[in-house]
C-alpha cells in the first residue's frame, strides 16, 4: 500500500513509524514532513494545508490511503476533498471535525446533551466581554473559538489578565480569525487527563491515558506551550473515573455527533479534568494529540494500520486493539525561547542507538545534517515496566542527544509518580 501522511510534526513521525510495522505498506509518504521524518518516508514540500496540491499529489501517485494527522487541514476539510477523488482517510471530515474546529460549536453542543463541562458564555465582541468579565467570577479561563496551535486557552487567575486575554485574542488578533469569537468559561480544579479514542462513527475504544505538560518551563511555569512532555498511563484516570467518562462523556459524545448528522471517524481526543464532581470535558480534538500520540503509539500492541481501517470502514467492533502494560514518558527537547523567539539553525546529535526512541518534530536536513528548526525540536520516548522507570530512562536518552540552545523541563512525569505514591 501507499500511504499518505498530512502533517509534519512528532505525532506524524510517531504514527509513520508505527504504520512501517504493517508489511503491506510499501512506501509513505509525508506532506511536508521535516528533516527528522525523511528517515522513515519520502517528504514532500506541500503544505498541509494546501488541500489542491495534496489532492493532485495523492491522484498523481496512486496514493491507496491518507492520514490526515494535523487539525488544519482536517478543520479545512481534506478528508472530504481526498474522499472525492476515491481516497480513504484516517480522520473526520469537515462536518465533524468542527468539534475541534469552534469552540463555541463543541461548548454548545456538550450543553444539548448534557456532556459534563465548565459552565460558559460565548461572546462576538470585546466590549461585552469585559463588561462581563467586570463582575464574572475569578479565576478564570478566556479561549479563542477557532484552533490556536494549543495555545489559544488563557488561564486568567486576576482580573486584570482576564481583560488582557480578551484585548490579545479580539482586539490585537493574536491568533487572527479564531480570536472572532471567544468562550470565556469557569475556572475547572483537579489534574487533566488525555484520552485518546478509535472510533468508526459507532464503534469508540479509548486508547491509554496521558498527561501532558502544557506549561514552558520546570514547576509548571512560564507561558502555555503545544506540551513539553507526556506520560502513560496517566495515574489520575482510575477506574471509577474511566467508567464514569466512558458513561458521561465519551459514548454520548459518539452518539450525539451521529445524531447531528456528523458521525465521527478517526481519533476523538478528549481532554479531561478529572474535577471534585468527576471528570469534565476541557477540550475536544479531532486527531491525535502532539506530544500525547508518542507515549500513546509505543504502547500499542495491535496493528496500527489496522485499526485506522476499521475506523474508515466500519467494524472497528470487530479489530483487536491491545495495549502494553508498560509506562511510558516523552520528554520534549525544544529550542530555548520557546513558545517565544529561538534561534534555528543547530545541528542535532543523536546517538545511532536513540534513533528509534525519538521523534523528530522541528529539523531540517541541510548538507545532511539534521539542524534545529523549530521550537519544539525532539520528543524523545522511553519506554519500561513503570512509572518512575520510563521517566528515568526517559531523561538519560535526552542527556546523550544533544544540539545548540536546547531545553528541556526537568520534572516530566514527576507529580504522576508522586500521584502513584499517594
Amino acid at each position: 500500500m501507499k500511504i499518505m501522511v498530512v502533517g509534519g510534526g512528532g505525532r506524524e513521525h510517531a504514527i509513520i513509524k508505527k504504520l512501517l510495522e504493517n508489511r503491506r505498506v510499501e512506501k509513505i509518504f509525508c506532506l511536508p514532513g521535516n528533516g527528522g521524518i525523511a528517515a522513515d518516508a519520502e517528504c514532500v514540500p506541500i503544505a498541509s494545508t494546501d488541500i489542491p496540491a495534496i489532492v493532485e499529489f495523492a491522484k498523481k501517485e496512486g496514493i491507496d490511503y491518507a492520514v490526515v494527522a494535523q487539525d488544519d487541514p482536517l478543520i479545512l476539510g481534506c478528508v472530504d476533498e481526498l474522499n472525492k477523488i476515491g481516497v480513504p482517510c484516517f480522520g473526520p471530515d469537515k462536518k465533524a471535525a468542527i468539534i475541534e474546529g469552534s469552540k463555541v460549536f463543541s461548548k454548545n453542543f456538550m450543553k444539548k446533551y448534557n456532556i459534563p463541562t465548565a459552565e460558559y458564555e460565548v461572546f462576538d465582541s470585546a466590549e461585552k466581554a469585559l463588561e462581563y468579565l467586570k463582575t464574572a467570577k475569578i479565576p478564570t479561563v478566556v479561549k479563542a473559538d477557532g484552533p490556536a496551535l494549543g495555545k489559544g486557552a488563557l488561564v486568567c487567575m486576576t482580573r486584570d489578565e482576564a481583560f488582557a486575554a480578551v484585548r490579545e485574542i479580539m482586539e490585537d488578533k493574536k491568533f487572527g480569525s479564531s480570536g472572532d469569537r471567544i468562550v470565556v468559561e469557569e475556572f475547572m480544579t483537579g489534574p487533566e487527563v488525555s484520552v485518546l479514542s478509535f472510533t468508526d462513527g459507532e464503534t469508540v475504544v479509548p486508547m491509554v491515558p496521558s498527561t501532558d505538560h502544557k506549561r514552558a518551563l520546570t514547576g509548571d511555569k512560564g507561558l502555555n506551550t503545544g506540551g513539553m512532555g507526556t506520560v502513560a498511563p496517566s495515574p489520575y484516570y482510575t477506574e471509577k473515573a474511566a467508567k464514569e467518562a466512558m458513561e458521561k462523556i465519551i459514548l454520548p459524545t459518539v452518539r450525539a455527533m451521529k445524531a447531528e448528522g456528523r458521525p465521527f471517524r478517526g481519533c476523538l481526543y478528549f481532554g479531561l479534568m478529572i474535577t471534585p464532581e468527576g471528570p469534565k470535558v476541557v477540550e475536544y480534538n479531532c486527531r491525535f494529540g502532539d506530544p500525547e500520540t508518542q507515549v500513546v503509539l509505543p504502547l500499542l500492541k495491535s496493528d496500527l494500520l489496522d485499526i485506522m481501517l476499521a475506523t474508515t470502514n466500519g467494524g472497528l467492533d470487530k479489530i483487536p486493539v491491545e495495549f502494553s502494560d508498560c509506562a511510558a514518558c516523552c520528554v520534549i527537547m525544544a529550542s530555548e525561547g520557546y513558545p517565544q523567539s529561538y534561534k534555528k539553525g543547530f545541528e542535532i546529535n543523536i546517538p545511532e542507538a536513540l534513533k528509534d526512541k525519538v521523534y523528530v518534530a522541528g529539523a531540517k536536513l541541510e548538507n545532511g545534517k539534521l539542524l534545529t528548526s523549530g521550537g519544539r525540536v525532539l520528543g524523545v520516548t522511553a519506554v519500561a515496566e513503570n512509572l518512575p522507570s520510563a521517566v528515568a530512562k526517559a531523561y538519560e536518552y535526552c542527556r546523550d542527544i544533544s544540539f545548540g540552545n536546547a531545553y528541556y523541563r526537568s520534572d516530566i512525569g514527576k507529580k504522576a509518580i508522586e500521584a502513584l505514591n499517594k
